[in-house]
């Protein structure tokens, strides 16, 4: 199947129809691009839940999408905490009790750049648990409802991915030894792709209906690094963001095509195209060999599997 250009401006909402009748989960929707997705699904009639960790900031994102598109409008949001196994397990049966089907699991929640180690509850190097084995577990959770409606699961990946140690550091995933902030990171957003592509190869070869897809915003104006990154890292940001970074609406039209857009490819990393793919037309994007490694990308699935205690029927 050959790539699909979507044109000189590449993918805009306004390829969109009507999405009445559809449902779309979304993690991290209180802020940045997780929002952004939220409200452009909304605005074509989609019903949209959103898996956010902040109660009280769930409310005021709540409050300011009823506000635009009216009090009835079908928004609603789950607590769920990606750093806790337990509470994606809560918020995931949360999720099966009220929503009757799934056109599109939205996996945009992150943290970054975390200056020094943290581990979960459950263990883990903060960024690898929040970003991967939460997602991995919330997707399995779900995924008879996403079988069921023929649906997907979208990775939202990073460019980071082509940066740090560009492998899993499986002799010493939660970096015991020599951690630093962009190694982590970096691991943890090529193990989302990792698991996106390897989902892909295994949906299709059990014949399921479910698929998968892997993007990236590129540099877009979110709050993510001021929210976990250090102090240098947050000042950083503030000055260049206004310089390289595209708005958080951009950022997320590369998550919504890959959620919604029919002439979809498997092995295909959509985002922004232009100046290094950080901004501009959103399309496919250049893609590593290594975010293709299935030896590795098998490891990793076996891994992860163990380490959440959910074994798939994959």
């Amino acid at each position: 199947m050959s790539e699909v250009d979507f044109g000189s401006d590449g993918w805009l909402p306004e390829r969109l129809g009507s999405l009445a009748g559809k449902t779309y989960i979304v993690t991290g929707a209180t802020s940045g691009t997780g929002f952004q997705s939220s409200r452009t699904l909304l605005s074509k009639g989609a019903r949209v839940v959103m898996l956010n960790r902040n109660p009280q900031k769930s409310e005021e994102s709540l409050a300011e999408l009823k506000a635009q598109f009216g009090a009835d409008a079908p928004a609603e949001a789950i607590q769920m905490d990606l750093a806790s196994l337990q509470s994606v397990r809560t918020a995931a049966a949360e999720v099966l009790q009220k929503v009757e089907r799934i056109d599109a699991l939205i996996c945009n929640a992150a943290i970054a750049q975390v200056p020094k180690k943290v581990l979960t509850v459950d263990g883990f190097e903060s960024q690898l648990g929040v970003n991967h084995y939460g997602h991995f577990l919330l997707c399995g959770l779900l995924s008879d409802r996403i079988e069921e409606t023929g649906g997907r699961m979208v990775m939202v990946g990073s460019a980071a991915y082509r940066m740090g140690l560009k492998r899993i550091k499986f002799e010493d995933m939660n970096f015991d030894e020599k951690y630093t902030a962009w190694n982590s990171y970096a691991q943890s957003k090529l193990a989302q792709i990792m698991f996106g592509f390897e989902l892909q190869r295994r949906a299709k070869a059990a014949g399921k209906k479910m698929t998968a897809q892997v993007c990236h915003p590129g540099a877009a104006k979110t709050n993510l690094i001021s929210t976990s990154g250090g102090l240098m890292n947050r000042i950083i940001w503030k000055l260049v963001a206004p310089l390289i970074a595209q708005s958080a609406e951009k950022g997320c039209y590369s998550q919504v095509l890959a959620a919604t857009e029919e002439q979809v490819q498997d092995d295909t990393l959509y985002g922004p195209t232009k100046r290094g793919e950080t901004v501009g037309p959103v399309g496919a994007c250049d893609l590593e060999a290594h975010a293709l490694d299935r030896e590795a990308a098998a490891k990793l699935w076996a891994i992860s599997e163990e380490k959440t205690g959910f074994s798939w029927s994959l």
